[in-house]
């Protein structure tokens, strides 16, 4: 019997953390079922990540906990909007081909998420992977990893022209068109980031499938960024 392999979303973890993973046969899953362990996980690293992007806008050297509290239920949108979804689709993807796939946390790397947002004003957004097993084959990989990405693209090019739209409307205090100019600009950029075909990132597993499916992707992704760079991301407070 050919041995299982393991691959990652985003990169490899520790020796020490492949004991979150099921011993024994894994049975083929259905897209939308979690366990417990994958539930804490996600829930722990969206946690974890909100309160560092919430640092962000009100880092240590310019603190001001007011802005700070301000900055939680917006970061929390873009967490759920781009990390979670991102995630997500990577998961469902795999368990759609019928394989074992869970999200596992990096506590290393949440640990230091929330040191460089602290001390620097910017997130180290490495928090975790989803994690799959089974014999999946080259197209499969590629369809996997790119799920994450054009999820992003997805929400990114949706999110972008509604700034537009709710631009002078405010909500409590809130410009709605900033926020969602935030919103689309962490999916711009976390698709970006991983579609560097380097290391274990997303780009590398696409570029090995199909590298015209990389390239779309990979200048989607350069040309929401810089839509969103030309345009500006401030404090959507």
């Amino acid at each position: 019997m050919q041995e299982r392999k393991i691959y990652t979303s985003f990169h490899d973890l520790s020796p020490s953390e492949y004991m979150y993973f099921p011993k024994g046969t894994l049975e083929t899953e259905k897209p939308g079922r979690f366990s417990k362990t994958e539930l804490q996980h996600l829930f722990i690293a969206m946690f974890v990540l909100t309160i560092a992007f919430s640092f962000v806008f009100s880092p240590i050297y310019n603190f001001s906990f007011n802005r700070f509290l301000t900055a939680l239920p917006i970061s929390f949108l873009g967490i759920l909007t781009a990390f979670f979804v991102h995630e997500l689709s990577h998961k469902f993807m795999a368990q759609k081909y019928g394989l074992w796939s869970e999200f596992r946390m990096n506590i290393q790397n949440l640990l230091l998420s929330i040191f460089f947002a602290l001390f620097t004003g910017f997130v180290f957004a490495a928090p975790g992977a989803v994690m799959f097993r089974g014999q999946a084959r080259t197209f499969e990989t590629g369809m996997i990893a790119s799920a994450g990405p054009a999820a992003n693209i997805i929400t990114a090019t949706v999110t972008f022209p509604l700034s537009f739209a709710f631009f002078d409307t405010n909500l409590g205090g809130i410009n709605i068109g900033s926020v969602l100019i935030f919103i689309c600009f962490i999916n711009s950029f976390l698709a970006f980031f991983n579609l560097f075909p380097i290391w274990h990132l997303d780009g590398s597993k696409i570029f090995r499938w199909n590298g015209i499916v990389w390239a779309f992707l990979f200048i989607c992704s350069i040309i929401l960024l810089v839509l969103n760079i030309q345009r500006g991301v401030a404090f959507p407070g």
